[in-house]
């Protein structure tokens, strides 16, 4: 069953029709620059466009960096703060013509993982960090999401964690591999001990260098990069429509 899936993120947002059978891109991807400020109605005209782009008259699964309770987001993770309380699944219907599914981008990223990439042979407790603008988590217990879990907000260092230790973080700090990935450290070194997870999965677009910093990671806990990268998202998003 083919589902076109959008993955909405603080600097770009990208779409594809995805088979959610083999969690595969049926078609290139299209992406386009996150619109500033990234207000419903603004993110709502994206979302449109890669509609029309690929000509599409079916399901669509989209992940949003926001909490996505019955639909509706209840906070706004690098996009405005007008999304707080809006109706995401009618906006984005109503914009579209078409129906619609929206979850949190992480736990979208998440699913992807543990149904067709890294985590499909997993047991126990897996958290899945994606790594980008933010700091996004899923987190599974034997393959059974925990939604909403948004722990790139612990805090570390007096700050959030995520503007301490995403890959943002490095890319305007000008931080080597090696020095990032000590500030990446300290958090997963958080979630364990909070956690005890039997897994982690490292996604997001940095994900493609994990050889660069995953040596330098001291966590007890066993690490994979993630499989799909930065299409998991996406995947995760069309995925959710069927799951």
């Amino acid at each position: 069953m083919n589902i076109l899936g959008i993955d909405i993120g603080g600097s770009a947002i990208k779409g594809a029709p995805v088979d959610t059978l083999r969690g595969r891109l049926c078609e290139e991807r299209l992406q386009v620059p996150t619109p500033s400020p990234a207000t419903p109605e603004s993110i709502a005209a994206s979302v449109t466009e890669i509609v029309r782009h690929f000509n599409w008259t079916g399901l669509i699964g989209c992940g949003l960096p926001a909490v996505i309770r019955n639909g509706i987001a209840c906070t706004a993770a690098n996009i405005d703060p007008s999304w707080i309380g809006t109706d995401v699944v009618r906006l984005f219907s109503a914009r579209t013509g078409l129906d619609t599914t929206v979850l949190n981008d992480a736990d979208a990223a998440g699913m992807a993982e543990m149904h067709y990439g890294a985590g499909s042979k997993a047991a126990g407790t897996t958290i899945v960090v994606t790594a980008g603008t933010g700091l996004g988590t899923a987190l599974f217990r034997d393959n059974i999401l925990v939604p909403n879990t948004e722990l790139g907000h612990l805090r570390l260092h007096g700050k959030v964690a995520e503007h301490h230790a995403a890959a943002l973080v490095r890319t305007e700090l000008k931080l080597s591999y090696r020095d990032w990935a000590k500030r990446f450290d300290e958090y997963l070194h958080r979630l364990e001990e909070l956690f005890w997870p039997d897994l982690f999965i490292i996604g997001g677009e940095i994900s493609k260098d994990h050889t660069q910093f995953f040596p330098h990671l001291t966590t007890r806990t066993r690490i994979l990069p993630a499989a799909l990268r930065n299409d998991a998202g996406l995947i995760g998003a069309a995925a959710a429509v069927r799951l």
